[in-house]
């Protein structure tokens, strides 16, 4: 469990990591280097999710030496099927990190909320739910190591 008291935002006992893949975890369905050992060191401490439309198929394959829960989603609705997802898992114990159109509802209902921008970039819908933006994913997971970062930036 990460726990981080941010004055005058909220109080945080996060047992889940929820991310999205493409765009978040991997650029172009790979997994961007460095990734996986932040997802291990975290793993410790949280439960890892990955929910992703999977558009390049490489998800799986990607993440097999990484201890995580994969949830490959189909169809249409995908924001409503990742805040679903979230709301199963206990949104108030999520921290989710994401950076498309379809995450920004998981991002919103997430404890903390994190876009990152990266190469895709990042949808509006997601920047406008986000609590945190960060450039790119290794400076957000690295923020749940650091939570005084958290502090820092959240503080009112």
């Amino acid at each position: 469990m990460i726990a981080i008291n941010i004055p005058g935002f909220k109080s945080i006992q996060a047992t889940r990591l929820v991310l999205d893949y493409n765009g978040t975890l991997a650029i172009d369905g790979l997994l961007i280097p460095g990734v996986k050992e932040l997802l291990d060191s975290l793993a410790g401490n949280m439960e890892i999710h990955v929910i992703t439309a999977d558009t390049f198929r490489k998800a799986e394959d990607e993440l097999r030496n990484i201890e995580c829960t994969i949830v490959v989603l189909t169809g249409e609705n995908q924001a409503n099927k990742k805040a679903d997802c979230i709301s199963k898992l206990g949104a108030e114990k999520v921290i989710a990190v994401g950076n498309g159109r379809n995450d920004a509802l998981m991002l919103k209902n997430a404890a903390l909320g994190i876009a990152v921008i990266q190469q895709e970039g990042a949808s509006k819908e997601a920047v406008l739910n986000a609590d945190i933006i960060c450039n790119d994913i290794k400076d957000a997971l690295e923020l749940m190591q650091k939570p005084l970062r958290l502090i820092a930036t959240l503080r009112n």
